[in-house]
């Protein structure tokens, strides 16, 4: 067993204070630019090389990120266009005149919402989902807080938590890890689908309960429908029937050819990118080159808008794998035959306690769950991935499971589905109050988790 040096319990002790901020439900940035800090400081013996470290860190964090915040900042561009000329509203209209019923409602809006959020984000799917459906929704008698329920838990819970097309929750936690992102999601999809359909089904039935009980009246809501009654352009109407069938084609692709990984987020990439110059060339002609130019930029300001803050954690948690910290510190910064701090914590921890397949799937659930109380999944998949690589080896288990299970707690509860702080987007487009949605998720969230775990554990 490589001995474990300074550097290895200075990794682990600002990972206990990066996780006792989370709890205090405090940013955890500087916390962890301080890790880095102290990591470069004792493997460098300088101020000069721990300044450095903290940098080239960040470099080679972003370079593991680059992926994923590229294609999500070129759908959200098209989504930009899309939503311009009003084609967004043509992509999803034709199937109100299927909703006739609450309950057809909540799971048509529900089913809508994760397949548009798989190919959107759901940010985005949320306004364009929500501004079109819930008018609709409410007419039938389904009240705003079960249409902000339905939009929350498939969206930002199932399909961020699965994110089977864009890969970005997967991409995040396979890195930090150190396994295939295809690995994740094999492995991962029972306890996706186990997550999501306790947490909707029981959501649903306690929504039904109260429904009849009286305990909840669908306000009024008033709603300007001049965006529904505007004309719109023919270009629009053919954006409307080309987006869809465009990544329908991708997903025929990536079966057909086996695409994974980075080269299935190549492939929705370069399709956002070559509709967005289409449909706006088609819609703006002369004007054109100005607004693709205005339709980039609003993507990639929301791309860095969201994975800013993600790139100085991540690149903290990416320096317990070997090839990120040699990247940053330099070949031999580690005891030779070391695997990286993470491996070897944990071979030191599997011969000094004796920690089970139902322990560490319990401590990694619970790890994932605390870090998305900061309001923001994807802040602790990084951890996530790293644990799941330590308690995998600990127990000679499943490490793509365990990594699976504690992005489901980080996505579900910080992704939008539990902390009020982050179910503002659906509870905003529905006109209901966060803490009311976050008080209606709480018990399918918590029940979906503790299920979760449990199969986890016989998954291992």
């Amino acid at each position: 067993m490589v001995e474990l040096t300074m550097l290895h319990w200075i990794y682990v002790i600002m990972t206990l204070v990066i996780l006792m901020v989370m709890i205090m439900r405090r940013d955890t940035i500087i916390p962890c630019i301080i890790g880095v800090f102290l990591i470069s400081f004792i493997a460098k013996r300088s101020i000069v090389g721990a300044t450095k470290g903290i940098f080239d860190s960040f470099i080679v964090a972003t370079s593991e990120l680059i992926g994923i915040i590229l294609v999500i900042s070129c759908i959200v561009a098209m989504s930009k266009v899309l939503e311009e000329i009003g084609a967004n509203n043509l992509m999803v209209k034709p199937f109100a005149q299927f909703i006739k019923t609450p309950d057809i409602a909540f799971w048509f809006i529900g089913i809508v919402m994760l397949i548009v959020s798989w190919f959107f984000w759901p940010s985005p799917a949320t306004a364009l989902v929500g501004a079109v459906l819930l008018p609709v929704a409410l007419k039938v008698g389904l009240p705003a807080i079960g249409v902000a329920m339905a939009i929350n838990l498939f969206g930002h819970g199932l399909a961020l938590s699965s994110d089977y097309v864009i890969q970005g929750a997967p991409t995040i936690t396979a890195s930090a890890a150190g396994i295939p992102v295809e690995k994740i999601m094999l492995k991962g999809t029972p306890l996706f689908l186990t997550m999501g359909i306790i947490t909707i089904i029981i959501a649903y039935v306690l929504l039904k309960i109260d429904m009849k009980k009286g305990k909840i009246i669908g306000p009024k809501v008033d709603f300007d429908e001049e965006s529904n009654r505007k004309k719109t352009s023919n270009v629009a109407k053919f954006a409307a029937v080309i987006v869809p069938i465009a990544f329908l084609l991708d997903i025929a692709t990536m079966f057909y050819f086996k695409l994974r990984g980075g080269d299935a987020t190549a492939l929705i990439g370069g399709t956002a990118v070559t509709l967005m110059i289409i449909i706006t060339i088609a819609e703006y002609k002369r004007e054109s080159l100005d607004k693709i130019t205005k339709f980039i930029k609003d993507g990639f300001m929301f791309g860095m808008e969201i994975f800013g803050p993600i790139i100085p954690i991540a690149a903290f948690f990416y320096l317990g794998e070997i090839s990120p910290i040699e990247a940053v510190l330099g070949k031999g910064v580690l005891p030779l035959g070391s695997q990286g701090i993470l491996s070897d914590m944990g071979r030191a921890l599997s011969s000094i306690a004796k920690m089970n397949r139902p322990v560490v799937a319990s401590m990694e659930m619970l790890v994932g769950a605390i870090t998305g109380m900061d309001g923001s999944g994807f802040s602790g998949m990084s951890l996530a991935g790293s644990l799941a690589k330590v308690f995998g080896t600990a127990v000679n288990g499943s490490i793509p499971v365990l990594a699976a299970l504690g992005q489901i707690g980080a996505i579900w509860v910080g992704g939008g589905t539990l902390v009020p702080w982050g179910l503002i987007p659906a509870a905003a487009i529905c006109r209901v109050k966060p803490m009311d949605l976050a008080q209606r998720n709480f018990i399918p969230v918590i029940t979906g988790l503790i299920v979760t775990t449990i199969v986890a554990m016989l998954l291992i």
